[in-house]
């Protein structure tokens, strides 16, 4: 069916800093043989630029970063890049090793990204201070805006407020994406760099609301690749102070947030991908294709959004 969402969401824009608004985390689609399907690739990228999204976030977690070689990396930054036309690409270069960051970040600002996600270190969690060297190390070698990234569920270590505060002093350290699930830290941080050039956007779907609520500028988000449109326009009906039509939308989204994580992501986004036609139902091992149940339930839930137009949408084409 054809999408009746609006494309002009009213977000501000934000720029130089590319972090605001939508940044889909994009799914990395393979082939029967788990090569990169770089057409499919291609395609996801455009479409989603049509979409009406504010950026492109390749090879991070939901791209399957941890599986892919350095070469490859860098090939699906360069896909990316040449795909779109006028939206930034902010591609996963973090590593638990500083010099692997290092190489895997000045490869991707060759390849022409805009920006860089940096996961902070995991399995060997360092101390704050070595985060803090770790990160300068980073912006210190590379002239592109940086967005650190914390999710602790993924690492085992937390980057906590002053870590955070301290380094958003740099000029190349411009954001965070917060996946943390403490509302209570990730105000703080939006509060103690009010007066910095520094955006907080969410990484955590289900949070993305009430983050925008409190100062957020955006959310790196996995729903995005699946429902661009829709998540577009909550966040934009949120940046523009309409909180009636951004919750009305967050609702909406809600069950494909909840069925988006039933298992590690990615594996349900790119069953989800699948579903829609976008991709083959295909992740890395050891990852392992979303189970017959979860699947049964993502698909049905993906019937209920085709099924109805969003929310308000007079009010959204006034």
């Amino acid at each position: 069916m054809d999408r009746l969402i609006p494309t002009d969401h009213n977000i501000p824009d934000m720029t130089p800093n590319p972090f605001h608004g939508v940044l889909p985390a994009m799914v990395t689609p393979f082939n029967e043989d788990e090569s990169i399907d770089h057409d499919q690739l291609r395609a996801d990228a455009q479409r989603l630029e049509t979409a009406g999204v504010d950026g492109l976030v390749p090879v991070g977690s939901t791209g399957e970063s941890a599986t892919l070689s350095h070469d490859e990396h860098v090939e699906v930054v360069e896909t990316v890049v040449d795909a779109v036309e006028d939206v930034p690409v902010i591609a996963g270069t973090g590593s638990n090793n500083t010099r692997e960051a290092l190489e895997l970040s000045e490869r991707a600002a060759d390849a022409g990204a805009d920006g860089l996600l940096l996961i902070s270190p995991y399995y060997n969690k360092p101390e704050q201070q070595g985060l803090i060297e770790h990160y300068r190390a980073v912006a210190d070698a590379v002239d592109l805006p940086q967005l650190l990234y914390n999710v602790p569920s993924r690492t085992g270590r937390n980057v906590e407020a002053d870590t955070v505060v301290e380094l958003a002093s740099h000029e190349n350290i411009a954001g965070l994406k917060a996946a943390s699930g403490d509302l209570n830290q990730i105000s703080e941080v939006i509060e103690r760099t009010r007066d910095e050039e520094f955006t907080v956007v969410s990484g955590d779907d289900g949070l993305t609301l009430p983050m925008l609520s409190i100062g957020a500028s955006g959310a790196v988000s996995v729903v995005a690749n699946v429902e661009p449109e829709r998540t577009c326009a909550m966040v934009g009906a949120a940046l523009s102070g309409d909180y009636e039509r951004a919750r009305a939308l967050h609702h909406e989204l809600a069950p494909l947030t909840r069925a988006l994580f039933t298992e590690t992501n990615p594996i349900p986004v790119a069953e989800a991908m699948h579903i829609r036609g976008h991709a083959k139902p295909i992740v890395r091992s050891p990852l392992t294709r979303l189970s017959e149940e979860h699947r049964d339930e993502l698909a049905a839930v993906l019937a209920d959004l085709d099924s109805e137009p969003a929310a308000d949408l007079a009010e959204a084409d006034r």
